[in-house]
């Protein structure tokens, strides 16, 4: 297997998780994110929805608060080991609050991607970087955002 065909499989890994992810906002799941530069390069990436900084309360009162909504949570902290320990409290909190946060995106991501990133506000550079090795052309959603941010 070549360069281009593991950068290939790894951003058709992404983009599936991507589209999960997409897929999930758009049934009005909360997307849990740790900084506004992680929410841009969501927003990069074709990923709208709700999205929720953890970092601006205490965990306990905002994942009572974020629990009271009744939708769907998805955990998308970094992968540091910061990242790694506000997503096991959060975690903890949401079920404890009877909510079961998805941390099966974080956790795949982080598995295809640990070696070259290690947050989500560089997901967006990173699938770029992949996309000019691959030779993929961008994709309509990937080039409105673009035009959106200029």
């Amino acid at each position: 297997m070549t360069d281009v065909d593991v950068y290939r499989k790894r951003l058709e890994r992404i983009e599936e998780l991507l589209l999960e992810l997409s897929e999930s906002a758009e049934r009005g799941a909360v997307i849990i994110v740790e900084g506004k530069r992680d929410i841009l390069s969501m927003k990069k990436l074709g990923i709208k929805g709700s999205f929720e900084l953890a970092t601006r309360y205490s965990l306990f009162n905002f994942s009572e608060r974020v629990a009271s909504l009744g939708c769907e949570v998805i955990i998308l902290t970094d992968w540091d080991r910061r990242g790694d320990l506000l997503a096991a409290k959060l975690s903890e909190y949401f079920e404890n609050f009877g909510v079961k946060p998805d941390l099966q995106i974080r956790n795949k991501l982080k598995l295809i991607s640990q070696k070259e990133i290690k947050d989500i506000e560089s997901l967006y550079t990173y699938v770029s970087k992949l996309r000019v090795k691959t030779g993929s052309s961008l994709n309509s959603e990937y080039e409105t955002n673009l035009e959106f941010e200029r």
